[in-house]
């Protein structure tokens, strides 16, 4: 059933981008007048699983969910249908019309995809608002588990103040602000300190089986005794919460693992807070390290105990778009700041890029519409960024040589243009491969 939720959200998702980006090159193109012959959802590799012809345009699905295109007339492109480009130009084509609407008609898809996320990040405020957990107020720190957060530095405990000099205001900024960071300053015992990043720190948490970085401690709230468990006949209520055992500190789960794997087998003294009165319970330990109790992990039952607060915000409509606007320039900030990370091999960021099985696992394994929002409108834009880049074979490329048209007053030729159409799929198909080889590798060495 997750698997199902997962891949729908995907799909969905990934079939309204590649729709409305397609379409904002179909509409300008049909307002110059120039004929488009096919608006597909997906690649028609060998054959369709639907098609239909209206007017002079075939709508239809492929089967080969890897994007999607429109076929404009008279224009160079994955096509390469040279056939047609060595007739005559006609009137309705791409290529005989005005430097200035081929530019608009090309720019079309990435515009779409810009004020797609707007739009969403506007209406998302606006339905959902805001609800994220305040960074100064989690209680005894972060858990941190990651070797190479260690081999830096960090410890278990250690509350995130500033990444690169910039406080720390909530708990989802901090994954989204380490990417490209130089330094990391915590607060540890009470006295704030300074972490240096190395350079290659992306790199190597992308080689890292294990890529988590700062997680909520988990207190051990007890939610039920299993009826397997040694303890099953303790006297344990739902929200007892564990405070220490053999006299040491057993609040979180980081503390008690320890203590369990060093008494396998033995019984403990465990003291646990019940409705703010403290009570004793001697517990067994099973020969696997485990008490075999059930807990209780939901953020707000941590928020109702005090362990940290969320921060909720509701907007006004006309509040919706100051915000909207906000959350859309970070965002589009943000990617360019990974692409700039991704290109430069010092960082080793590269390692982290991804294919479709990265996109596929961002989605949450339960269907939520402010995730699935929130998540289409930052594939939106990072679609539009990649279809920005001055690759022959994305708009980006086909961009680049109608400013150097408008600029110049010449315009490349034909054959140039279809070498470079070449050249562009080429390096288009290395980076495809290149992206989804990183998920396989990850899938059977992870």
């Amino acid at each position: 059933m997750e698997f199902i939720i997962k891949i729908g959200q995907f799909l969905l998702s990934l079939s309204l981008l590649i729709v409305l980006h397609e379409l904002g090159h179909f509409i300008p193109a049909k307002a110059f007048k120039t004929r488009v012959e096919k608006f597909y959802l997906f690649f028609d590799v060998k054959y369709s699983l639907f098609k239909k012809k209206i007017g002079e345009t075939v709508y239809g699905i492929g089967w080969l969910p890897l994007g999607g295109y429109v076929k404009i007339s008279g224009m160079i492109d994955e096509s390469m249908d040279t056939e047609q480009m060595a007739q005559e130009p006609q009137p309705w084509e791409f290529r005989s019309k005005p430097a200035w609407q081929r530019l608009i008609i090309m720019l079309g898809g990435v515009f779409v995809n810009f004020l797609l996320a707007l739009i969403i990040y506007i209406v998302a405020s606006f339905a959902y608002g805001d609800s994220d957990i305040s960074a100064t107020s989690i209680k005894d720190g972060f858990l941190i588990e990651n070797q190479i957060l260690k081999d830096i530095g960090f410890k278990t405990g250690d509350k995130i103040v500033k990444i690169d000099g910039e406080a720390i205001e909530f708990e989802s900024d901090i994954r989204k602000n380490i990417i490209g960071a130089k330094n990391v300053t915590i607060s540890r015992d009470g006295a704030q300190q300074t972490i240096d990043l190395p350079v290659d720190f992306l790199g190597q948490l992308s080689s890292s089986k294990d890529r988590s970085l700062f997680d909520l401690r988990q207190p051990f709230i007890v939610k039920q005794v299993l009826d397997t468990s040694l303890n099953k006949s303790v006297d344990l209520k739902k929200g007892d919460i564990f405070k220490t055992i053999n006299g040491q500190p057993a609040q979180y789960f980081d503390q008690i693992q320890p203590i369990l794997e060093a008494n396998k087998g033995q019984s403990v003294s465990a003291v646990l807070l019940r409705d703010n009165s403290t009570i004793e319970r001697t517990l067994k330990v099973d020969n696997n390290a485990k008490l075999d109790i059930q807990t209780i992990t939901s953020v707000k039952t941590l928020e109702d105990l005090g362990y940290l607060k969320i921060i909720r915000k509701e907007y006004s409509f006309t509040e919706s778009f100051g915000v909207g606007l906000n959350k859309f320039t970070g965002q589009i900030s943000s990617y360019f700041g990974q692409l700039k990370a991704i290109f430069n091999p010092k960082t080793g960021a590269y390692k982290g890029v991804g294919g479709f099985k990265a996109i596929y696992d961002i989605f949450p394994d339960t269907w939520s519409w402010p995730a699935f929002w929130s998540l289409t409108a930052f594939l939106s834009i990072m679609l539009g960024v990649l279809n920005l880049l001055p690759i022959p074979a994305l708009d980006g490329g086909h961009v680049m040589f109608l400013l150097y048209e408008i600029i110049s007053g010449r315009k490349p030729s034909e054959k140039f243009l279809e070498k470079a159409q070449m050249v562009g799929f080429f390096i288009l198909i290395a980076l495809v491969l290149f992206a989804n080889g990183n998920d396989i590798v990850k899938a059977i060495f992870n």
